[in-house]
């Protein structure tokens, strides 16, 4: 039995839109004539083309917080003996959301055709990562799934944690830097303009700072648009330069390079994949599938290709953190913590207390640089703000030299 998604009119003639099962779309028309609807469109779920409002299709996201809240119900739901496919149906009804409840209607379908959670989370694979069923299958197999569900839980809320930190803390230098661009845009474009009608009028020469100023007012006034056209035109033109893989590799390397930035993406992409690598160890994972799964999840391509490459020492038999610390790229600290834990058979362990020391460094260099933008746009405001007050006072001070 398959989930379908379906589009009908009621009696008064409104749309109405929501997913049945049946075996086919025969029987869920005839469902939904039974509920005095007229079907429209009737389509299954995990073959659908996106539908415009739902956004239904196999490639359909789900946002993180829905994503960990989905994982966490299932993993309760399970962890207390209710069957899958129950447990599956009760997370469906209790969402809010239709993508959610249309995504989970859909997994549900394919384990009641027989198939295992790990398919049925395949025919969604931008809603579920690899990662989800890569662990999701080594629990079915080795009869453990609701204690993988739960790590899976507490790994996508720890995502979604580390992630909100990190949008939380840009916010401020965000909306700091475009308050400090009106300003200076404000001044420019409409007060100097104003005073410097004054100082015209009196027809002397005006010092080098106000002449400067000036220029740069009507510059502003006269040509904004195309300043604004530029600024669009090169963020088009480097997102797309950024498609090409060797220019991607290129710019993330520029990055790692960087004083505070570079140690930011570092200790960003070390946690994930130290965060990644230890929820599929603890689940019984392949080490080498493990490697290349967390991989995945790290978003610098270097540090991506780094672990691909350790990962070919690895199956030559090479140990771990040696390969890993090849590269020079990862923290030594989670090299350290990698090589101690394969030593001591204490892997899993390990590599938790890695990714927790790597959350919380990140933690702190986030704080830090948010403490340090602040107070440096300020300052970049500031000398700004004194700049122009200077370049409209000069004339002032020249004026009453001259009447003495």
């Amino acid at each position: 039995m398959a989930a379908w998604e379906y589009t009908a009119l009621d009696a008064g003639g409104r749309e109405r839109r929501g997913v049945l099962e049946g075996d086919n779309a025969r029987q869920v028309r005839q469902l939904l004539r039974e509920q005095s609807l007229l079907p429209v469109t009737v389509t299954e779920v995990a073959d659908a083309a996106p539908a415009r409002g739902l956004g239904l299709a196999p490639g359909m996201r789900v946002g993180a917080a829905a994503l960990a809240l989905l994982t966490r119900q299932l993993a309760t739901l399970v962890r207390s003996g209710v069957p899958l496919e129950e447990a599956l149906l009760a997370v469906s009804q209790q969402s809010e959301k239709v993508r959610v409840r249309n995504v989970v209607a859909g997994v549900r379908s394919r384990v009641m055709e027989g198939r295992t959670l790990a398919e049925g989370f395949g025919a969604f694979p931008r809603v579920f990562p690899e990662i989800y069923r890569a662990t999701v299958a080594a629990g079915e197999q080795s009869g453990h799934l609701d204690a993988v569900l739960e790590r899976l839980a507490d790994y996508t809320e720890n995502r979604q944690v580390l992630q909100q930190k990190i949008t939380n803390a840009m916010v401020y230098p965000v909306l700091l830097t475009v308050v400090c661009a009106g300003i200076v845009g404000v001044l420019l474009g409409y007060v100097v303009p104003e005073v410097v009608r004054v100082f015209e009028a009196g027809h002397q020469e005006l010092p080098l700072l106000t002449r400067l100023l000036i220029a740069g007012s009507d510059f502003l006034r006269a040509w904004w648009w195309l300043l604004a056209a530029a600024a669009a035109l090169a963020a088009l033109g480097l997102h797309r330069w950024l498609r090409a893989p060797a220019a991607r590799y290129r710019y993330d390397q520029l990055k790692l390079r960087l004083p505070l930035i570079g140690r930011v993406t570092r200790g960003n992409n070390a946690a994930r994949f130290a965060r990644t690598f230890a929820i599929l160890t603890a689940s019984a994972v392949p080490v080498l599938e493990a490697l290349r799964i967390a991989g995945e999840v790290v978003t610098s391509l270097p540090m991506r290709q780094a672990v691909q490459d350790a990962a070919v020492r690895v199956r030559e038999g090479a140990p771990i953190a040696r390969s890993l610390g090849a590269s020079r790229l990862f923290p030594p600290m989670l090299v350290h913590l990698i090589a101690s834990g394969e030593t001591s058979g204490q892997l899993e362990e390990m590599l938790e207390r890695a990714a927790t020391n790597q959350e919380r460094e990140l933690d702190g260099l986030v704080n830090t640089a948010v403490g340090i933008l602040g107070p440096v746009m300020i300052l970049l405001m500031g000398v700004f703000v004194f700049l122009i007050v200077v370049a409209l006072l000069l004339p002032i001070f020249q004026l009453n030299q001259l009447v003495r």
